[in-house]
């Protein structure tokens, strides 16, 4: 959906294995792009900043307030996923539940200060704060922000989206370091029913989409309840932090960040198959994040150059006795930008 957002389900599996997954995406393959969006027709003019806003909100207020259940389908490139899934808003708490339907089984449960991802498999459970970014059909506040200060609005038409009226809508980039946006919102509530990313050629690379929902249903704590035990006796638990990342300054920066991105975290990160930490430094605008490695030439895995996954594009470069790696779901341009402008301080 919305820059930098994966399913959440495969983002849980992800945080089991953070360094692996960060090491295996130095080098990841090529995938094929989604199929380009069709043309919309009776495309309206770009609507003014307070109507962007407007939208957001209402989209964002839809996503807390109301009680649904529906399936979510997911798809990067030729990969596609499905999930169950299930909020409820109780007397102002909101409580999610998510199910995968594919592969191997995992359950995540969200409540307002945790994250729990359930593996029955490997009899494993993952404790996180909630600090993820948010699954959709959520918006934050900082998402809302760079929506609307970073994108130009505009309402094209309705649509159909799982079998209700919804208003589509596409939030152009105003400068080439941004991937564009197209949302397709629920025409009685706001409730986002789909969202896709779009690369700058405008062809779709990241979709979500509610194949099934049922709005207004009973707040039930039942249905958004773990299918076991919140600490199952004989599953192994592990409680993780943020980020697994040793904080402190590195003494490297970037000296052409791009506007609206601030630096959010930094510090020394583990990587598989690397015998000492690597720095990082990870910059957000509050809709994506971008990380930023920093290694010794002579041990880095990865090659230089540009690769691409999706919307990833990761970007490797040599800097003096440096290999200097960033990656993050924006174009080529950005990644390329900050990893050329990465110094000593």
């Amino acid at each position: 959906m919305i820059a930098g957002v994966r399913s959440e389900l495969a983002r849980c599996a992800a945080v089991a294995a953070t360094a692996a997954a960060l090491a295996a995406l130095a080098a990841p393959a090529l995938a094929a792009p989604v199929a380009p969006a069709a043309p919309a027709a009776h495309a309206a003019p770009a609507a003014h900043g307070e109507d962007a806003m407007e939208w957001l909100l209402r989209a964002a207020t839809a996503a807390r307030n109301t009680n649904y259940v529906g399936t979510i389908v997911y798809q990067l490139g030729p990969h596609v996923e499905s999930s169950r899934i299930a909020h409820i808003n109780d007397g102002g708490r909101q409580f999610e539940k998510l199910t995968n339907l594919d592969g191997p089984a995992r359950e995540l449960i969200r409540t307002r200060g945790e994250v729990r991802c359930y593996y029955p498999d490997a009899k494993l459970v993952r404790v996180e704060p909630r600090t993820f970014r948010n699954v959709f059909p959520s918006l934050s506040g900082e998402q809302r922000q760079t929506l609307s200060r970073y994108y130009d609005f505009q309402v094209v038409g309705d649509d159909r989206v799982s079998g209700r009226s919804a208003e589509v809508v596409v939030f152009h980039p105003r400068d080439g370091l941004r991937y564009g946006h197209r949302f397709w919102s629920d025409s009685e509530t706001g409730l986002l029913l789909k969202a896709r990313l779009v690369n700058e050629a405008g062809d779709g690379i990241e979709q979500f989409a509610f194949t099934d929902i049922t709005l207004g249903i009973p707040a039930d704590r039942a249905l958004v309840a773990p299918s076991w035990p919140v600490t199952p006796p004989d599953w192994q638990v592990i409680e993780g932090t943020a980020h697994d990342l040793a904080v402190e300054n590195t003494g490297w920066v970037v000296t052409h960040v791009p506007a609206g991105f601030t630096k959010i975290m930094e510090g020394y990160r583990k990587l598989h198959g690397r015998a000492d930490p690597v720095a990082h430094l990870v910059y957000s605008d509050g809709l994506v994040s971008v990380s930023v490695f920093v290694e010794p030439a002579a041990t880095a895995h990865g090659p230089a150059g540009l690769v691409h996954q999706g919307g990833l594009n990761v970007y490797s470069v040599r800097r003096g006795d440096q290999l200097v790696t960033v990656m993050g779901e924006t174009p080529g341009a950005t990644v390329r930008q900050i990893a050329n402008s990465v110094e000593r301080r």
